[in-house]
């Protein structure tokens, strides 16, 4: 199947189906859930959206030249002023409706990174703009109002919920 030229399709009539438009038109964006531990117990930090002040995590577009893990590491920087070690693989996946600019939504899919939290800085990019606030795992699933992150966040108490021991050297 092939669609015109025209200002919402990328494709010409020389040769682009119906799956390649729609692959184009899904935004690529990366995110992180930084967490830490306090006391045996698992925190998620979660951040407002900018336009509608729901809790979300940080995340966003993917710069040419830069992985889905950079993006990740970037926008957890500079909107919730995390800096920490990434999982070396990606938590999982999510999608949503992304509300642009112009006011139409369009499909976005996130690759979602584990952050474990090594510093919070007290001024960061995007401060001003949003709040945050260290939530456990349940909290946060309450908050949050998109079911993907949810489930991603399971995820994460699953695989990162076990409180870190101290190393202890065998005497």
């Amino acid at each position: 199947m092939t669609l015109g030229m025209n200002a919402t399709n990328p494709c010409s009539d020389s040769g682009c189906d119906l799956m390649k438009f729609i692959m184009l038109s899904i935004l690529r964006q990366a995110g992180a859930i930084p967490f830490q531990h306090r006391k045996g117990v698992l925190y998620v930090l979660l951040i407002t959206s900018r336009g509608s002040g729901r809790w979300v995590i940080p995340k966003g577009g993917i710069e040419p030249g830069f992985t889905a893990r950079q993006a990740a590491a970037q926008e957890a920087l500079e909107e919730a002023g995390i800096k920490g070690e990434l999982d070396a693989k990606p938590l999982g996946f999510f999608t949503y409706a992304k509300r642009l600019k112009s006011g139409i939504s369009k499909p976005a899919s996130v690759e979602v990174y584990a952050l474990r939290v090594q510093k919070q800085l007290k001024k960061w990019p995007e401060r001003a703009e949003r709040q945050f606030e260290w939530m456990t795992i349940e909290a946060a699933m309450a908050a949050v109002q998109e079911a993907g992150v949810a489930r991603l966040l399971a995820k994460l108490a699953e695989v990162h919920g076990a409180a870190e021991e101290p190393m202890r050297h065998a005497v």
